[in-house]
């Protein structure tokens, strides 16, 4: 069997390991990628720790995958080796249950997620439901792709389903690597994008990225701030904290929406009047399927949306997850492979 490098976690909350594996065979249905470039996403803490229930180990993380079709196995038709594609959380779905019979593949109660049902991108190659295989454009480098499979696809698909329209306020909360996103696609889509982080330095960067309007949560009530501009049609609530979350709620205009993508096991305090009044709502969004993915990194090829990266090396995994964990990052970081 041939080998290849992979880096793999034997135990929940395990170390992450390099190892040498034999290069996995694509089953019926199945795409074998030659990973060119894998993002670490703070999901990939499910897998390291054991926080997801269930995961088989030793279990090789990481669902924001870039690369090149390397095999198919029977049955695939719509892919071929050499093809520029790339994989995210959705790993695939049943076909069968009464959600994917309506086309509401995200909600599959079978889905399959990339790197914790089966193994993920932390290696030279994987292999990956076809369903799950998203193409990328060609002018779109694999190291800035990868992290539009998670973190871009989230909130891309997540505003362009929020309601909102051309010229609307759109607020941004949190300025990491969901919001640093966020803020640009919020401004190529035509929103008047209003940027919610805490710290005067954060000022520059959003205003770099798109936003007009920035407000400093340790400075000004963020709620009060939206209201001066009639409030926000919808909120995008990036970043994983329930209590900053809930302070920029009061902050929507009437009819507005708060859709969350930041998730933390903390409660939200948000009461039933400030739904009431105003005729509010609170969403919550999950990422995407294949195809929302290759619209994410169409868009953002066409618009220059990119993510802020820092590369490492597939052998210096361990000190790169470090730097994701400890929130020194900016903004995204990606392994990178070599060959």
């Amino acid at each position: 069997m041939l080998k290849m490098k992979a880096v793999q976690v034997g135990k929940a909350g395990g170390n992450l390991e390099l190892v040498e594996r034999n290069i996995p065979d694509p089953g019926r249905a199945q795409v074998r990628i030659k990973v060119e470039a894998c993002g670490i996403c703070h999901s990939d803490a499910l897998v390291k720790e054991g926080y997801w229930p269930g995961i088989q180990y030793p279990r090789i993380p990481g669902h924001e995958i870039a690369g090149r079709v390397d095999a198919v196995g029977d049955d695939v038709t719509n892919w071929k080796p050499g093809q520029r594609v790339g994989v995210g959380w959705h790993g695939g779905h049943d076909f069968t249950c009464d959600f994917c019979r309506r086309g509401d593949f995200i909600n599959c109660p079978n889905e399959k997620i990339t790197a914790i049902s089966h193994d993920g991108g932390y290696a030279e190659y994987m292999v990956t439901p076809a369903e799950a295989v998203a193409a990328i454009p060609d002018d779109l480098p694999a190291a800035e792709a990868a992290p539009l499979l998670c973190a871009g696809i989230t909130v891309f698909n997540a505003l362009r389903h929020s309601g909102a329209s051309a010229g609307d306020l759109v607020a941004v909360q949190g300025i990491g690597g969901l919001g640093h996103l966020g803020i640009q696609y919020a401004r190529q889509m035509g929103f008047r994008t209003f940027a919610v982080g805490r710290g005067k330095d954060k000022e520059a960067l959003a205003r770099k990225l798109g936003a007009v309007h920035y407000v400093d949560t340790a400075a000004s009530d963020p709620s009060a701030e939206l209201q001066k501009f009639g409030g926000a049609r919808v909120i995008l609530a990036t970043a994983p904290d329930s209590k900053s979350i809930s302070a920029v709620a009061n902050g929507l205009s009437r009819n507005g929406k708060l859709v969350v993508v930041g998730a933390d096991f903390a409660p939200l305090t948000l009461t039933p009047l400030q739904l009431i009044a105003g005729r509010t709502s609170f969403q919550g969004w999950a990422s995407g399927i294949a195809t929302d993915s290759e619209d994410t990194m169409r868009f953002s090829a066409l618009s220059g949306v990119r993510p802020m990266i820092e590369k490492y090396p597939l052998e210096k995994a361990a000190e790169a997850y470090e730097q994701m964990i400890s929130g020194r990052a900016r903004f995204r970081v990606v392994l990178t492979m070599a060959g």
